[in-house]
C-alpha cells in the first residue's frame, strides 16, 4: 500500500544519508578498475569465504589510535590501521545522531557481511543498539544506523594510496581498513562476532 511505499522510501532515504557514502579524495589518475563483485556474492552465498583455521571471535578498536586488533581465544592475532568519521574522528566522542559523521563507541556484534562494488568488502555492526536507540529519543534524534568495517574505495583498490587515505579520517562514521586488512578479516569474521569500540 501507499503507506508502506512511503515508509520504504524515507527507510532508503535515511541510509543513504547516514551511510559510509564518502570517501577521501583521490590523487593523480583515478582508477576505474572495479571489485569482482559477482564472485563475492557468489562466495559469500556459498559461506565458501570463511577460512575456519582462521576463525577470530572479538574485534577491538581503540579510535584515539587508530587501530583495529583481532582475538581468538583471548589471544592477540592481527592488528589494522584504520580510518574514521571524518568529523568525530578519534578525538570526536560517541556517535550521537544521524550526519554527526562521528564513529560510535560501545559493544555490538558483526550482523551482515557485504559485497560492495566501491567501498570494496564490509561488516555491518548491530549499531544502533537499545541504548543508543533510547539516548537518541531522548535527545529528539535520529541515531542512524549503517555502520560498517570497511574497505578502500575503488580508486585505492591495490592499497597504492593507503598512507593517503589511512593518514586521515574520511568516513560518515565507519571504520576503514586497507583491502588486505579486510580479505584477513573476511576469511576470519562470521556473523555474531563480538566488536568492542573504545574512545
Amino acid at each position: 500500500n501507499m503507506k508502506f511505499k512511503i515508509t520504504l522510501l524515507a527507510v532508503a532515504a535515511t541510509l543513504l544519508f547516514v551511510g559510509c557514502k564518502k570517501e577521501p579524495v583521490a590523487y593523480g589518475k583515478m582508477d576505474k578498475t572495479p571489485y569482482a563483485t559477482k564472485e563475492c556474492i557468489n562466495e559469500l552465498s556459498r559461506g565458501a569465504e570463511i577460512v575456519p583455521s582462521e576463525k577470530i571471535d572479538k574485534i577491538v578498536v581503540y579510535k584515539a589510535k587508530r587501530i583495529m586488533m583481532t582475538y581468538r581465544n583471548g589471544e592477540k592475532i592481527d592488528t589494522f590501521r584504520m580510518s574514521l568519521g571524518d568529523k568525530g574522528g578519534a578525538n570526536g566522542g560517541d556517535k550521537v545522531k544521524a550526519g554527526d559523521y562521528r564513529t560510535p563507541e560501545g559493544k555490538y556484534k558483526i550482523v551482515r557481511k557485504k559485497c560492495d562494488n566501491r567501498l570494496y568488502k564490509s561488516l555491518m555492526i548491530s549499531y544502533p543498539d537499545a541504548g543508543d536507540i533510547a539516548r537518541a529519543r531522548a535527545r529528539g534524534v535520529n541515531p542512524g544506523g549503517y555502520i560498517t568495517i570497511h574497505g578502500q574505495p575503488k580508486w585505492n583498490a591495490d592499497g597504492r594510496g593507503d598512507e593517503y587515505t589511512l593518514s586521515r579520517d574520511w568516513t560518515e562514521g565507519c571504520m576503514a581498513v586497507p583491502n588486505k586488512a579486510m580479505d584477513t578479516l573476511w576469511r576470519a569474521v562470521e556473523n555474531g562476532v563480538e566488536i568492542e569500540i573504545h574512545a
